[in-house]
């Protein structure tokens, strides 16, 4: 589970989790969220001192209009993900990130999620962040990583 564009020092880091050992990834993409979410993300920016970031949260797409983007984030971390020879397929949310999680675990007998975000403090500070979340719904081990650098 994502929530932007891979970056290829990602790609690299998921990619050699497991050695030489084959693996193929089901990446789900949700979109940004609604407005309510802006607020989270604004604090976010600003424990991480990036108050630029902050400032700039009102310009970035929400709702309807993230879902061109996402597409194309999503197109963009699953082309990275092939060329670094691992297998990849991916869609956007439509519904709640958690039970879509759980919904795609089961369809293809995952062995384990990975949840690759930037951090987020407040959420994690409070246990709401996807990773937290997903360990108690989806009956496989969740692995929780930090996105290297800025997609």
């Amino acid at each position: 589970m994502i929530e932007k564009a891979l970056t290829s020092a990602d790609v690299e880091f998921v990619t050699t989790l497991h050695g030489d050992e084959p693996v193929s990834f089901h990446v789900l993409l949700q979109p940004r969220g609604d407005q309510a979410d802006r607020l989270l993300r604004a604090i976010d920016d600003v424990a991480l001192g990036e108050l630029d970031e902050a400032a700039r949260e009102r310009e970035r797409p929400e709702g309807d209009e993230a879902a061109a983007p996402a597409q194309r984030a999503l197109q963009v971390s699953l082309a990275a993900l092939r060329a670094a020879g691992s297998e990849a397929e991916g869609r956007l949310i439509e519904d709640h990130p958690l039970d879509a999680l759980k919904a795609l675990v089961g369809e293809v007998k995952a062995d384990e999620v990975i949840v690759l975000t930037d951090p987020h403090y407040v959420e994690e500070f409070f246990h709401r962040d996807w990773a937290s979340r997903a360990r108690h719904k989806v009956g496989v081990p969740v692995l929780k990583l930090f996105s290297h650098s800025k997609a």
